[in-house]
């Protein structure tokens, strides 16, 4: 098995558009180039069919003419930087799995990706097994019971459109944001663990850190919280410390 890989980002090949039944597309936004042929290489040994793009032009570019399946987008990109193209492939695709691929430690760089629209991120170095665990997360089929609309107090989630109403007002989710939060209301007032979270919303055999959780529940907190205006109690997500969260209603 491979060990800790050093990211970065940059390259390019012409993507290929693959049947629904078939392989699964990936675009690696990647600008060095022995990195982004590894991760070429082990994507495609797991079956994935890969497209490379070297620059954020040329990743939009790419997503405008044959959208993939998931985008790995490093953040060093040498043209633009890699949150504006995150927030503008966001723009181009609402629910396009972004997953982040970052040198920079700082949370405040973290939340910026995350707030651009991506859903998860992994710091560089990384371990190639770990990021494969977050790529089949993010590739799961919808379950069954999406359809249902789950009500909690003032909380609405439309599972079938994807859309989460609290009173009048409907809440502006990325991707991710929206699945953790219709699996927290539809456990409402129970307590559920962090392993059972990461298993339920991102991959049933996740391993490794479980911080992009925390992320997500920091800014739902904070969606939550401004969707009322300060005009009513926020539903709150109650961190229960050494186990994991709970949805409340006001």
């Amino acid at each position: 098995m491979m060990g800790p890989v050093a990211v970065r980002a940059e390259n390019a090949e012409a993507p290929v558009r693959c049947d629904p039944m078939g392989e699964q597309t990936i675009l690696v936004v990647e600008d060095d180039e022995p990195i982004a042929r590894a991760l070429a290489g082990a994507l495609e040994s797991q079956g994935y069919s890969i497209s490379r793009a070297a620059t954020g032009a040329e990743a939009l570019s790419k997503v405008r003419a044959q959208p993939p399946e998931l985008v790995l987008l490093d953040l060093g990109l040498p043209d633009v930087d890699g949150v504006e193209v995150c927030r503008l492939l966001r723009e181009l695709d609402p629910v396009l799995p972004i997953v982040i691929l970052t040198a920079r430690h700082d949370e405040i760089d973290v939340v910026l990706g995350l707030d651009a629209g991506a859903d998860d991120y992994v710091t560089k170095p990384f371990r190639l097994a770990e990021l494969l665990a977050r790529v089949r997360a993010h590739l799961r089929q919808p379950r069954s019971d999406d359809q249902i609309v789950l009500r909690v107090g003032d909380v609405e989630v439309d599972r079938g459109a994807r859309r989460v109403r609290v009173g009048d007002n409907e809440l502006d989710l990325r991707a991710k944001e929206f699945d953790l939060l219709a699996f927290l209301v539809s456990e409402a007032g129970s307590a559920v663990t962090r392993e059972r979270i990461m298993s339920e919303v991102w991959d049933q055999h996740w391993f490794g850190s479980t911080k992009t959780l925390d992320m997500h529940v920091s800014s739902l907190r904070r969606k939550l919280a401004e969707v009322t205006g300060g005009a009513s109690e926020p539903a709150v997500i109650t961190t229960l410390r050494g186990v994991g969260y709970r949805f409340e209603a006001p």
